[in-house]
């Protein structure tokens, strides 16, 4: 028995992307499910997946609500495929929370829907801690299924091998390029020493996704708060001399290498972040 329920289009789809992002592993500072729920909004959702199949409820518990002293309504945490359209594109947007259990079966599951569909592309979205200055653009790293799929200007990298714990999105991801469609993926890198919410961040994926996949995505209100949190975390770094100095290294740091990191330099920084080291604190 499939792991999801699909609901009846009310048109076919012509030619559709899905366009992922799960709240959990790979998604530093929200910014990339921020980014697919800007897309989704205002979307019909068309296939939902039954949550007890897939989470772990001690781990991801659902939110209770007490009304005067009455428990009334539990939100479950969910998974589920919203349907929308960008100027002439039909985009399929996966995103809730990552799930726990049955990685392969959704993976198979997500394929044969995606057959099903029509699917023609896949865009993954993901962020990632990194030592990275706040005051810089924000990288992406760039993956794909096969050579030809990322423009000419954007990076796949690192080189070499990149080993570290792997989330359920890119588990999903192979078994749909396996099945022969084209994915792609963009991962931003955010200041590992941030907390909250990095609206650059997520300008910077719907950029590049949306140059992938030939929509428009609007970002203006997004570009005002960008603005605001960089004037906020700057004032923050200038009143501490320590969170000065470090930010300074950083873009020191920048300026000296424009490669893309390494893989071990990739891994080292993700378990930094594991471990909960940082440097200022700033959001």
């Amino acid at each position: 028995m499939a792991l999801y329920r699909s609901l009846e289009l009310s048109e076919p789809l012509v030619a559709p992307a899905v366009l992922a992002a799960f709240d959990g592993w790979i998604d530093a500072a929200a910014a990339s499910t921020a980014a697919a729920s800007r897309i989704a909004s205002g979307g019909d959702r068309v296939v939902t997946f039954p949550p007890d199949d897939l989470y772990d409820y001690r781990s991801r518990r659902p939110i209770l609500d007490i009304v005067d002293g009455k428990p009334t309504t539990l939100v479950w945490p969910e998974l589920a495929i919203t349907r929308t359209r960008l100027g002439e594109r039909d985009l399929l947007v996966l995103t809730g929370a990552e799930p726990d259990f049955r990685w392969q079966e959704l993976g198979s599951d997500v394929l044969e829907l995606c057959v099903r569909l029509g699917v023609v592309e896949w865009v993954s979205l993901g962020s990632i801690p990194a030592a990275v200055p706040h005051t810089r653009p924000v990288p992406i790293l760039a993956t794909a299924s096969r050579p030809g799929l990322l423009a000419a200007d954007e990076q796949q990298g690192p080189e070499g091998l990149l080993r570290v714990p792997s989330a359920c999105l890119s588990t999903i991801e192979l078994a749909v390029a396996e099945g022969g469609i084209a994915t792609v993926g963009f991962y931003a890198q955010v200041p590992h020493y941030l907390q909250g919410p990095y609206a650059a961040a997520t300008i910077a994926m719907l950029e590049h996704a949306g140059r992938h996949l030939g929509v428009d995505v609007p970002t203006r209100e997004l570009t005002e708060e960008a603005l605001a949190q960089r004037e906020r975390l700057d004032a923050a770094v200038a009143a501490d001399d320590d969170s000065r100095a470090y930010v300074a290294r950083l873009e020191q740091i920048a300026g000296e290498d424009q490669r893309l990191p390494s893989g071990d330099e990739l891994a080292s920084e993700i378990e930094r972040f594991l471990r909960g080291e940082s440097g200022p604190s700033a959001g």
